[in-house]
């Protein structure tokens, strides 16, 4: 009779709590317009799988039993988890975005009266089920350690706890970059933040290794990330998705070699991650955004490594800290002398670049500037595409008249500072159409100012197709006149935001596009030329939005003679100072990355100048309508490694992993694999967890009937 009611007991309870929340499925949400959309039948999806696990707990022989109790629950913890971020991230916004408004009235989301009674909901949602999950997960680890054992597969720690600790160091790893919690970051927890997720992969099978790194990557993207719930409706979904598909594909192979190298997981955890790095930030998915390296940002005399390396350089000593400490930790390695050594080599290796980073600083700080330019930051602090075109506008001259005194060689506003298409409105009568006129006022009162006047825009061409009709393409872009109101030239962003900014494949995929249009956003062609604008004083080209981020893409204006680097934003749309700081730390590391000044015109942000060392001299506060002029020396011609030779740095490590892997499917690496992996399962397993073979027993013998329920 106890072990029945010991067997029901978690059934009853997990039963308990789906009632509840069939209910308020059935009858919520609460304080809101009654409908279901999508997010709703998501829920409901959730809670049959929960209906599921209650039926296995009742009902699954012995084998099924232990797996809900052991295993179930952490597959279900973080599919509510993911969920509920979605949820809670939308609900934190819910009564801000107009994008949403717009959305709302083509029935694909329903709003609360505020964002108070959106987050109610959905915490009344999710967080009992997430209590549920969490509570069963440590109960029955910690008042069952022998079972856990029996079904985990192993006695260690590393093993019973591996989602725990790889949600941990998704915390951590959200921590060290700039955040909702420290806007500066913890930089130094960089060093130590995928310790415990390495800790896990060392110990687990190969199974639910990879489902704890995917379960890393996917948590800690939507943490990392979480401000992309106000850019669109949809940004948030795509990039978790694509989050999910990448750290499968790497945790696959991760795996593979790490279960096959095991002694080396010190050297091939930063290879490897390297490499992934890399590929994720490449072609149409692209987002290089939240890298290990780059919080390292305060870390001037360590960064300089990036003129060599390039980021990647610093996200790789950040990895190794990493892979070693799990390597001590996990006791992989066979004598004293095998764990003193990688320990030597990281301090030598850290102090080696911490030096030379440090004279590179003072040798930069020496050298004889090639010139000097002056340059007005104007940022408006508004949203151009929420607010009044001729209210921004009048905002923007105000700022720039208080600058003009100072005699600015350049005045730089930001990412579509002014809104009305200058090239289209330009050309159509100011009497019938206002937008004309404003575009009359603005061109006047550039001519008037006399000076270079660089502003975000939209632009457009028009070409001829095989039928004869116009085909028009718009463009998000920069545009520069001369001081005599002559537009001198156009750069027309090249790397678009992919499913906000850019979608492809619309005809192959004809439903995401549809979904896109529904959703309110507004597609761009991208750009094909790495414009160079040219100034009597300076040559400078403008990366638009998130494309400094990028460090290949500021690399290629760099080599078309850019001797500044001018980032134009658009941040305010976020409202969020994380996102800011983020944006920030991402884009310093392409000053140091080629020795160019950096330069950021944000409409809100981070607006200021960075040093060729990485260094912020002088800023904006966010949020403020404000403007300020700088002098910036211009650096000596010279190539830096970094600039001459791009990404050699990620490609040497996708090779060096890549070779690894070839030589792990060689035989007498299986043959190591199956020696090793047999001592181990005895070292890990108490005896009395161990058959004669060597593997470890699970549920009860059929000859003595013991051992179940645990």
């Amino acid at each position: 009779m106890t072990k029945l009611l010991a067997r029901r007991l978690p059934a009853a309870l997990v039963s308990g709590i789906l009632a509840l929340e069939l209910a308020n499925f059935l009858f919520g949400p609460f304080g809101m317009a009654k409908g279901k959309t999508p997010t709703d039948f998501l829920f409901l999806l959730l809670l049959v799988f929960h209906g599921v696990w209650v039926y296995r707990l009742l009902c699954g022989e012995r084998e099924l039993y232990l797996r809900s109790l052991f295993r179930t629950p952490e597959v279900l913890l973080v599919a509510t988890l993911v969920l509920f971020l979605l949820s809670y991230i939308f609900a934190a916004n819910a009564n801000m975005s107009y994008v949403q408004r717009f959305a709302a009235m083509k029935g694909n989301i329903r709003l609360a009266p505020d964002s108070a009674i959106e987050r109610l909901n959905s915490a009344s949602r999710f967080v009992p089920l997430l209590a549920v999950q969490a509570g069963t997960i440590v109960w029955f680890r910690v008042r069952r350690p022998r079972a856990a054992a029996r079904y985990v597969g192993s006695a260690s720690f590393a093993a019973q706890w591996g989602l725990p600790l790889a949600l941990l160091s998704a915390v951590l790893y959200t921590l060290a970059l700039p955040s909702f919690v420290s806007l500066p970051g913890i930089g130094p927890l960089a060093f130590v933040a995928l310790t415990p997720l390495f800790l896990c992969l060392h110990r687990s099978s190969y199974r639910w290794g990879v489902f704890y790194g995917v379960s890393f990557g996917v948590v800690e993207s939507m943490l990392t990330s979480f401000w992309l719930g106000t850019f669109s409706l949809v940004s948030l979904q795509f990039v978790t998705v694509v989050s999910l598909v990448e750290y499968l594909l790497f945790m696959l192979l991760l795996m593979w070699l790490l279960r096959r190298m095991r002694p080396l997981a010190y050297l091939i955890l930063p290879v490897a991650w390297v490499a992934f790095d890399y590929l994720r930030s490449a072609g149409f998915l692209g987002y290089p955004w939240g890298m290990l390296g780059v919080s390292q940002y305060r870390f001037t005399a360590l960064i300089q490594v990036a003129a060599l390396t390039g980021v990647w350089g610093v996200t790789f000593v950040a990895v190794l800290s990493n892979g070693i400490l799990a390597h001590l930790l996990s006791r992989a390695s066979a004598s004293k002398a095998g764990a003193i050594a990688p320990v030597a080599a990281f301090a030598a290796l850290f102090a080696a670049l911490a030096l030379g980073g440090a004279a590179s600083i003072r040798a930069q700080d020496a050298r004889q500037p090639a010139g000097e330019v002056r340059v007005a930051l104007v940022q408006q602090d508004t949203d151009p595409r929420k607010n009044d075109y001729g209210d921004t506008f009048a905002i923007l001259k105000r700022l720039t008249n208080g600058v003009l005194p100072s005699d600015p060689d350049l005045v730089v506003w930001s990412e579509t500072a002014f809104v009305p298409n200058i090239r289209k409105w330009s050309k159509l009568d100011p009497a019938r159409y206002p937008y004309a006129r404003l575009v009359r006022e603005f061109l006047a009162y550039q001519k008037r100012v006399g000076k270079w006047l660089l502003t975000g825009n939209d632009d457009y061409s028009e070409s001829i197709d095989r039928s004869g009709n116009v085909v028009r393409r718009d463009y998000n872009a920069s545009v520069l006149f001369a001081p005599d109101g002559r537009r001198v030239e156009t750069y027309h962003k090249i790397h678009l935001v992919p499913f906000t900014e850019y979608f492809p494949y619309k005809k192959q995929l004809p439903f995401i596009y549809n979904l896109l249009i529904n959703f309110d956003v507004y597609l761009w062609e991208p750009g094909t030329v790495h414009t160079v604008f040219r100034t009597p004083k300076v040559t400078f080209s403008t990366p638009i939005c998130f494309e400094d981020a990028f460090p290949n893409d500021v690399r290629q204006f760099v080599l078309q003679g850019a001797e500044i680097i001018v980032n134009i934003s658009n941040d305010y749309w976020s409202l969020t100072d994380a996102e800011g700081m983020q944006h920030y730390v991402n884009a310093l590391f392409r000053a140091v990355e080629n020795r160019r000044p950096l330069l950021r015109a944000a409409a809100s942000g981070v607006t200021g100048y960075v040093d060729t060392s990485g260094r912020l001299v002088r800023s904006l506060p966010m949020y403020e309508q404000a403007a300020m002029v700088v002098d910036v020396p211009l650096a000596p011609e010279r190539e830096t490694v970094y600039t001459r030779f791009g990404d050699w740095f990620p490609r040497l490590c996708m090779l060096v992993f890549l070779m690894l892997l070839f030589v792990s499917y060689s035989p007498a690496m299986r043959a190591t694999v199956a020696r090793s992996g047999s001592s181990r399962r005895s070292r890990a397993f108490p005896r009395a967890f161990v058959t004669r073979g060597g593997a470890p027993r699970r549920g009860r013998s059929r000859r003595s009937g013991r051992g179940f329920p645990p």
